[in-house]
Formats: structure tokens, C-alpha cells, sequence
């Protein structure tokens, strides 16, 4: 019988929690033992995994003892806090928040693209924000066939990439507009009004001019490509798109590739879709995308302006593929690796 695991999920009862243990129980993930962590406001609730139903566990620093996996998703400051604590305790995080992506000492992993990278872990490895996640996917085989020099990317980027909370004020926004009555606000969440809208403001912004959100993205794609040579630039904007991120992304490499030779490196790299027949309505759309465990590229041309240029349409599931699976693929290659 292959080795089983005693697995937590940190943060089980957001968006991305749930869909960690929908992940986990659709791929048939070797669990001995399963623990839904979560905070003091959500801890005594209850989840269903696999059938059964799980009272949700307050996290603490000693909510670790003989966890082997940790599934984190509770935010830059629990992970903070929790993440070494797990460690000492013997398991291994996938952490999904952004406190740890940018640490030398940390693997910053997709698999598909820097799986390698997982050997060097010392119990932490951070999953990439999901529109860095996406992008990648796309740019790595263009990498490889053609090396990148610059890459500008600007997001459309749905309210579940800020939670739930965001989705339900996008709601709610919508129904006051149908009914005529007065369009509810909450700027904590959005300093706009979200429905029917778009606000180019994602996280806080920095002093060069650029958000938090698009630095990210910048840092990120350098990380996982190990390659800091190649230039980035992102605009980030919030779109009211219930789930799933969208990206127009013009891509300038050092090799001329033709439109059909990329469409050829995209189709063959794993889990990416070429949906690319845009006269016929061929082009992906979150819609389309959501609950999928791909992520699809359409809207494949070379670009006019510059002799080695390509535009991409890219569009993921941000809960599922961005977040949720990639960590569920990380924890797979530790057991497949054998290191754990």
C-alpha cells in the first residue's frame, strides 16, 4: 500500500481553502488523516471532505503535531507566524500568501515549469500569485525555444482574488443596480465602485508609481524563470468577474517565432490549452475557464510593431489553477521526488 499523509488545510474555510480540499479529493490525494485549520472567526464551523463532515480547528502553533503537509492559505500574516511553527512541528507548507515568495532561502514553484526547484526546500515552499502563475505557464516554453527579453503584461484580474467578501459586494452592487436602488459601497475592499466598472488598483500602491500587485508579477516571473535578464512590466486592474484572471500579454524574445510555431510550443506544454480560432468565437473567456485545470491561450499573433514580437490572450481559473492546484501539483511532486 503507498504511503499515506496526515494533510492540513490552513485557511479551509475561504475561497481558496475549499477549493484545496475539492483539489485534494478529485485527484485522490494520499490522505491518512485530514485537518481544516482556520481562524478564530470560522474555527468550530464545519467543512465536508471526502463525504465526512470536519469541526474547522482554531490555528495555533501547536495545531502542527504529526502533520506531514500543510496546504496554506490564511494570509501573509498567519503564515507568518504559522508557517515556521508547522515546520518545527515536522511538516512541510505549500504556502499560497505572499510572505514568503520572495525569500532566497524559499522555492517559488510552478511545477510544470520550475519543479526543480522543490529539492531545495527547508519546509517552506511558496505557490506564485496567480496571475504570476498563468503567465509563466505561457512564457516557458517561449523562453526556451526563443529567450525572452521583455515581457508587458496587463491584468483583468476577477473579485475572487480578493476573496470572498469582494464577490459579495460585487453582488450586491448588482442586484442594487437592477432594482434601482443605490449602489452599496465598501471602501476597505474597493475604493470604486466595482460593478460595471473597471479600477486599475490592485493591492497598495508604491512610490515608483506602480502597486504591489504589479511588482509581484514582476519579481515572481524572474524568480520562477531564474532568469532576472528578462524585463517586466505590469498594469494590474480589477474587473467585475466573479472568477477567473485574464491577461493581454505582449512578449519581445530574441529569436523570431512565427504565430503557428508558437501555437505549436504552447499546445505541447502541460496543462495549457490552445483555444485559438478567434473568427469563430475561438478565445477563451473566465467564463469558460472556470473550474478547469487549465490555463488556456488564445489570440496568438506576432506583434507588428517589433521584428521578434508575440501578443497571447491568457485566461485561468485564479482559485483552481493559480492557487488550489498548483499547491496540491507541489505537494504531489514532494511525494513523487520522495522528499517526504
Amino acid at each position: 500500500m503507498a504511503k499515506q499523509y496526515k494533510v492540513a488545510v490552513l485557511g479551509a474555510t475561504g475561497m481558496v481553502g475549499k477549493v484545496m480540499m475539492q483539489v485534494l479529493e478529485e485527484r485522490n490525494f494520499p490522505i491518512s488523516e485530514f485537518v481544516p485549520l482556520a481562524s478564530s472567526r470560522t474555527a468550530g464551523s464545519s467543512v465536508t471532505f471526502k463525504g465526512k463532515k470536519y469541526e474547522v480547528i482554531e490555528a495555533n502553533e501547536n495545531s502542527f503535531k504529526g502533520i506531514d503537509i500543510v496546504l496554506s492559505s490564511a494570509g501573509a500574516k498567519v503564515s507568518a507566524k504559522l508557517a515556521p511553527a508547522a515546520v518545527k512541528a515536522g511538516a512541510v507548507v505549500v504556502d499560497n500568501t505572499s510572505h514568503f515568495r520572495m525569500d532566497p532561502e524559499v522555492p517559488l514553484v510552478v511545477p510544470e515549469v520550475n519543479g526543480h526547484a522543490i529539492k531545495k526546500h527547508k519546509g517552506i515552499i511558496a505557490n506564485p500569485n496567480c496571475s504570476t502563475a498563468q503567465l509563466v505557464l505561457a512564457l516557458k516554453p517561449i523562453h526556451d525555444a526563443a529567450k525572452i527579453k521583455r515581457v508587458v503584461v496587463s491584468t483583468y484580474q476577477s473579485t475572487s482574488g480578493w476573496g470572498k467578501e469582494a464577490v459579495a459586494l460585487l453582488e450586491a452592487q448588482v442586484k442594487a443596480w437592477s432594482e434601482g436602488k443605490p449602489i452599496p459601497e465598501d471602501k476597505s475592499i474597493f475604493l470604486k465602485q466595482i460593478a460595471f466598472n473597471v479600477i486599475p488598483h490592485i493591492d497598495k500602491f508604491l512610490d515608483n508609481g506602480y502597486s504591489k500587485e504589479e511588482i509581484k508579477m514582476v519579481n515572481e516571473t524572474q524568480k520562477i524563470l531564474e532568469d532576472d535578464s528578462i524585463k517586466v512590466t505590469a498594469t494590474a486592474v480589477r474587473v467585475p468577474v466573479t472568477i477567473g484572471h485574464s491577461e493581454a500579454v505582449n512578449i519581445e524574445t530574441e529569436k523570431k517565432l512565427t504565430a503557428a510555431e508558437v501555437r505549436k510550443l504552447l499546445a505541447a506544454f502541460p496543462t495549457v490549452k490552445v483555444v485559438d480560432d478567434p473568427a469563430n468565437g475561438g478565445y477563451p473567456t473566465p467564463i469558460e475557464c472556470a473550474g478547469k485545470d487549465d490555463t488556456f491561450i488564445g489570440r496568438i499573433r506576432e506583434d507588428i510593431s517589433v521584428p521578434c514580437g508575440i501578443d497571447l490572450w491568457i485566461v485561468s481559473d485564479n482559485l483552481r489553477r493559480g492557487a488550489a492546484l498548483n499547491a496540491v501539483l507541489i505537494a504531489e511532486k514532494l511525494i513523487s521526488d520522495g522528499l517526504i
